[in-house]
């Protein structure tokens, strides 16, 4: 008897296969990232060539804070002249202008104004001498405010100056840094294609993965789903309680009174259909609840519940959703739309006790039924 032997190279042919794959993977994804970190590196490296002049730009106190002074020192100069020509009292008039003169002859008393504007020295020198007269009270208003007009003159043209100055550093920036981003954005761009097509390779790698993962996943859902109603199943339920370890829970089934009276006379495509719909009131009416078919007519509903109480809340709340929907039963035994027979427990999560907490739902429930159905019990002591 002749029997076959597997051929010594099909196991060890898998080995180098799989170890090629995973060679593969590491080598594309090392790639991409090193591309990604080449790019860092060539924007860092182009910031750092640039910040000096960028700092050079907003450093210039001539070009910025000078503008802005005089600019300031102009305002209190013409402020001073509103005081000046103001329907104020001559003695409060010429103490605010003066107050106005000294807060601008501090701003305008600046080393770069004396050094590169001719005009600054007998302006500053003007402010100094007229605020002596104004202490003095040796000058009329009108005079004073003439005095003003030469200082608020050069502080305009200091002004205009820097603007033009700031102007001018705007553009001499931007025509230096031009080449830069020319090349920081060519090279971002190859580099960063270049990543995109090493990443692009690196999840090639990982897509059939990914997709058997996502189809498991999926499976793992519909398993815990109903498949007529879409709510949760009793592995669902199960798995929900779990979840919640030692939080305060209340577990409420419900029971369709003469489910089968209803499809016999209505057909059971009609009988999904209720189903269907009480699924979405029980939703609906406890807002806060996950909902379970447990099979066939019954369902379960979970939700937090700190104590007894607001589950016989729930409870009566979910009647009274019932009885203003009003879904007719046309074979009910007395003659009623349809009702439901509702048991709830209250109860601390965990996998000892759930199984205490549902088997006392369902005698309140079994307890309902025995007491003509078409309303709702609670044990307190679940």
């Amino acid at each position: 008897m002749v029997t076959s032997k597997p051929k010594p190279t099909d196991q060890p042919s898998m080995q180098p296969r799989a170890l090629a794959r995973q060679h593969r993977y590491v080598t594309w994804l090392s790639l991409s990232l090193m591309s990604f970190l080449a790019l860092m590196v060539l924007m860092v490296y182009e910031s750092r060539w640039v910040y000096p002049e960028i700092q050079a730009y907003f450093s210039q106190t001539g070009n910025l804070t000078g503008q802005q002074l005089s600019t300031r020192a102009r305002v209190f100069l013409q402020d001073a002249q509103a005081e000046l020509l103001g329907d104020q009292a001559e003695q409060d008039a010429l103490d605010a202008a003066l107050l106005d003169i000294e807060l601008a002859y501090g701003l305008a008393d600046m080393h770069i104004y004396r050094r590169e504007y001719a005009c600054a020295e007998s302006s500053l020198a003007d402010l100094d001498r007229l605020g002596v007269q104004l202490a003095a009270r040796n000058i009329d208003r009108f005079a004073a405010v003439s005095m003003l007009f030469a200082p608020i003159q050069c502080l305009t043209h200091i002004e205009m100056d820097q603007l033009d100055r700031r102007g001018a550093a705007i553009n001499d920036f931007s025509e230096s840094t031009r080449q830069h981003s020319q090349v920081l954005t060519y090279s971002s761009l190859l580099i960063f294609v270049m990543g995109l097509v090493f990443w692009w390779l690196h999840e090639r790698q990982l897509r059939r993965a990914d997709r058997a993962t996502q189809e498991t996943f999926e499976w793992m859902q519909r398993a815990m789903r109903d498949p007529l109603t879409g709510i949760g199943n009793r592995s669902a339920l199960h798995q929900d309680v779990l979840a919640k370890q030692h939080q305060t829970l209340g577990l409420i089934l419900v029971d369709i009174d003469f489910f089968k009276q209803y499809n016999d006379a209505c057909g059971h495509p009609q009988g999904d259909t209720l189903l269907r719909q009480l699924a979405t009131l029980i939703g609906e009416t406890l807002e806060e609840a996950k909902l379970y078919r447990l099979g066939g007519d019954e369902f379960a509903a979970l939700l937090d519940c700190p104590d007894v109480a607001t589950l016989k809340r729930y409870c009566h709340q979910l009647m009274e959703g019932l009885r203003e929907a009003d879904f007719p039963h046309p074979a009910h035994p007395d003659k009623k739309g349809v009702t439901l027979s509702v048991g709830g427990s209250c109860f601390v999560a965990d996998e000892a006790t759930f199984p205490y907490a549902y088997e006392a739902a369902d005698k309140a429930l079994y307890q309902v039924k025995t007491m003509g159905r078409d309303g709702w019990q609670v044990t307190e002591d679940a």
